[in-house]
Parts: structure tokens; C-alpha cells; sequence
């Protein structure tokens, strides 16, 4: 869905990535809009160290991008999303500055304008890296709709930057306000987590993870997964594998402790996720010349037949939204990377319906295990 957002300095065009014209959910909401005209209104200055946390599609650092904001983000598509605004609105990318949550931080920053993400903990992972970069005079404010700021919210702000208080709610979205206390920088980074995992669940039984803030159940093994691992295939000899949705990396390590002659590749648009993964996969000392890490659009990028086996555990929420559009990316991007005769392995929700879709892309499924919950299903390129 393209969009027009009207902001207090222009009009701007604005798309989610990968654009696609019959997606109906916008790339800003009233939140955005929120944050923005409260800038406008309080005159901040803009002139120092501008940086944006969490920006969703780029909609902030697009209409930010006279004041040359520093943009940091654990999206690959959020930041993807942000250049091809940059492009619509006729802003040269140089003018913004494109970080990570893995890279370094700014070491000054006047100005801190948060997006709230749905993950508590990457919340506080990013406050603390960056509140060494705070000053007595830094403007901290939050934005988010309203279902998505909870007290423990506003705690770790207090918590972490100082005295927070929030603002009324405008169509649902409201701001939070943080001033800096004198105790700023001084808090200790509990991420990344690491964990040995429990015995009955395959092959990485009491084996280590790595888990960087934000990763999906990044404080335990989560049930779906726990699931797959108790009935992932067993590939023999060279066979290349993607661990599709990595996360951290377990599933993907699993295998490659059952075959050591296959050709792993761990692949999600989470930064976090993927060097979660890779710190996994090397707590193991498993070979390093097996493996390969990558940050993208799923399988976009890799070669047509390429693949013997990709293993799946799709996300069905955007953000707050529920929605499939994601899972049948990776579905259809399977397919195409698959050799004849490879083969797709998804876990979900047994409510999802997911063996329909793989269906109509494949012509067949197959359930392999169920439980409650649960199906592990395979597809098979034919």
C-alpha cells in the first residue's frame, strides 16, 4: 500500500519493503505522526546529533532527513524500506546515516527519538548502548501506540535515561518523555544472554545458545521450536541446508552436529537474529567453513536450484499485525531456490493452515509430526 504522510515540513509518499501493491497495511501510523508534530510544536532543536531508534519503515528518518539523522535499526527491511523512501522523496542517502543495533553507536547524541519496539528486551539492550552517548541537555522521546507502552515501558526508560513521564493519547498513539539523570551510562548490559539448552530436544541437547536481545523467546527455548528439533530431517553428505528465520540459530546448528558435511546457511532480516545464530553456531566449535551467516529479504539473492533443503519456522505477525505475507515470501522463495527433489520442512500453529499453502505452491504436503499445537509439515520440490 503506497500512502501519502503529512508531516509538519512535507508531504511524503511512503511504502513497507519489499513494495507490494495489494499490501494494506500503511508504512506509519499515528505514532509517527505523533512524534513528529511534537517536534514541530516544541521547537526542538535539530541541529546536533539526531538518532532514531526502531523506525519502522523509515517514516521518521525520511521526514527527518533535512537534520541528517542517524538511523539505527534491527530490520533489514525496515532499513531497505528506508532507502527506497529516501529515493521517493528525492533525499540522497548520504544525507542520513544507516546503522544496525549491532554496529557501534554514536558516541554523542542531542537528540534520541525512540520507536517502541514489541521486544522489551531489545528496548533496554539499545537504551543502554547508547545511553553513554547521553548529556544533561539530550531530548529523549519515545513514541508508540498506545497497546504497545506498558508501565514496565516506562520503567526501563526511568530505569536506564531518568525522570519519565508520558503524554496524553492522540488516536491511540502516545509519547513518552525522558530527562537525563545523572546515573545515565552507568547501567550494565545483561545482553547477550547465553544458556545451556535441556536434555529431549534432539541433537542440541545441553549443547549453548546465544541470544542477543530481541530474538524471538531469546530467554528460553520456545515450544514450536522445542517441537521441530525432535523431528528435523537427518541430510546426508554435502547437502546444502538454510536455516530460513534463523533466529538463534539452534535449528540450523542442530543439523550440522548431525551432518558434518553439509553446507549451512542462516538467513533472517533481524540483525540480532542473525548474529545470535552465528555466536550459536561457534559456541558448538563446529567448522567454520561450513557455514554461512546472512541478513536479508529471506531467500532473495540466492541462486534458482541451489538448495537441497530449507527448514522454516515462519513469523505470522508484522509488528502488531497478524499477517501471512511473510510466511508465503519464504514459502514461494523456497520453491524457487529449491533443486527437484529438495525439500521445504515448516513448523506452525496447527490453526494456521499452512499445509494448504505449501499445497497450492508445491502440489503436496506431507504432515511429519503433530502434537496439540503443532505441525511439522514437508513439501517437496518436484
Amino acid at each position: 500500500m503506497t500512502d501519502r504522510m503529512t508531516t509538519p515540513w512535507a508531504e511524503l509518499t511512503l511504502t513497507r519493503f519489499p513494495a507490494d501493491p495489494r499490501e494494506r497495511l500503511r508504512a506509519w501510523d499515528a505514532a509517527d505522526e505523533y512524534l513528529l508534530g511534537h517536534l514541530a510544536e516544541a521547537g526542538t532543536d535539530l541541529s546536533g546529533t539526531v538518532v532514531v531508534v526502531g523506525d519502522r519503515w523509515g517514516a521518521l528518518t525520511t521526514a527527518l532527513a533535512a537534520h541528517r539523522p542517524t538511523q539505527i535499526t534491527d530490520s533489514f527491511l525496515a532499513q531497505e524500506a528506508t532507502r527506497a523512501n529516501l529515493r521517493r522523496a528525492d533525499v540522497d542517502e548520504d544525507s542520513v546515516r544507516l546503522l544496525t543495533t549491532q554496529d557501534p553507536p554514536p558516541e554523542l547524541v542531542d537528540v534520541l527519538l525512540v520507536r517502541v519496539p514489541k521486544s522489551l528486551a531489545l528496548l533496554e539492550d539499545q537504551l543502554l548502548r547508547l545511553a553513554p552517548a547521553l548529556h544533561k541537555d539530550t531530548v529523549v522521546v519515545g513514541t508508540g501506540m498506545v497497546k504497545e507502552i506498558h508501565t514496565s515501558t516506562l520503567k526501563l526508560f526511568e530505569r536506564i535515561v531518568g525522570p519519565t513521564r508520558t503524554s496524553l493519547a492522540e488516536k491511540k498513539a502516545r509519547l513518552i518523555h525522558a530527562g537525563v539523570g545523572p546515573s545515565v551510562g552507568k547501567g550494565v548490559n545483561p545482553w547477550p544472554l547465553r544458556y545451556s539448552l535441556p536434555d529431549g530436544v534432539g541433537p542440541v541437547s545441553g549443547h549453548t545458545v546465544v541470544n542477543h536481545a530481541g530474538v524471538f523467546c531469546a530467554e528460553r527455548l520456545d515450544i514450536g521450536t522445542r517441537f521441530f528439533l525432535q523431528h528435523l530431517p537427518e541430510p546426508s553428505g554435502a547437502a546444502r541446508v538454510v536455516d530460513l528465520g534463523c533466529g538463534n540459530g539452534v535449528v540450523g546448528t542442530a543439523v550440522a552436529l548431525t551432518s558434518p558435511e553439509a553446507e549451512l546457511l542462516f538467513v533472517d532480516e533481524s540483525f540480532q537474529a542473525v548474529a545470535s545464530a552465528e555466536e550459536t553456531y561457534r559456541a558448538n566449535e563446529l567448522p567454520d567453513g561450513q557455514a554461512e551467516f546472512r541478513v536479508g529479504d529471506g531467500l532473495a539473492g540466492i541462486a534458482d536450484g541451489s538448495v537441497d533443503l530449507v527448514l522454516n519456522n515462519p513469523p505470522f505477525h508484522t509488528h502488531q499485525a497478524t499477517s501471512d505475507a511473510t510466511a508465503w515470501r519464504m514459502f514461494t522463495g523456497a520453491r524457487r531456490a529449491l533443486r527437484p527433489g529438495g525439500e521445504l520442512w515448516v513448523i506452525g500453529n496447527r490453526h494456521l493452515g499452512y499445509h494448504l499453502k505449501l499445497r497450492k505452491l508445491f502440489g503436496n504436503s506431507r504432515l511429519v509430526a503433530s502434537d496439540a499445537k503443532f505441525v511439522v509439515l514437508k513439501a517437496v520440490k518436484q
